[in-house]
């Protein structure tokens, strides 16, 4: 079982950057992937990045492209979601995530069935 805490949410203007840490804890970090997904007020749960457990497959989702960077220290069991280009559209509550098969999954459609979350930081972007 792996256990994810996010950090790294807090207020920020328009056109700045913020960058979200998920530390994990627990066995075999190296062995899953890592994403990030978020949920604005009133709207659902969306995709925003993931990484697959080796590193070599990113997805983006397209209104962070370009924006966004996702990016993992297996070294020291965090993956970072690093945002520029802050957006008032980008407040929510962004979430970890952590699953073998990961990018699969989302690619696939199967995110409600991703293994592990965390329990959100929140990301508020000021006009």
């Amino acid at each position: 079982q792996v256990q994810l805490v996010e950090s790294g949410g807090g207020l920020v203007q328009a056109g700045g950057s913020l960058r979200l840490s998920c530390t994990a804890s627990g066995r075999s970090f190296e062995n899953y992937g890592m994403g990030w997904f978020r949920q604005a007020p009133g709207k659902e749960r969306e995709f925003v990045a993931a990484v697959n457990s080796l590193g070599s497959t990113i997805d983006y989702a397209d209104s962070v492209k370009s924006r966004f960077t996702i990016a993992r220290d297996d070294a020291a069991d965090i993956v970072y979601l690093q945002m520029n280009s802050l957006e008032p559209e980008d407040t929510a509550v962004y979430y970890c995530t952590a699953d073998r098969n990961i990018v699969a999954r989302v690619r696939a459609g199967l995110s409600r069935f991703l293994e592990r979350w965390g329990q959100g930081t929140l990301v508020t972007v000021s006009s």
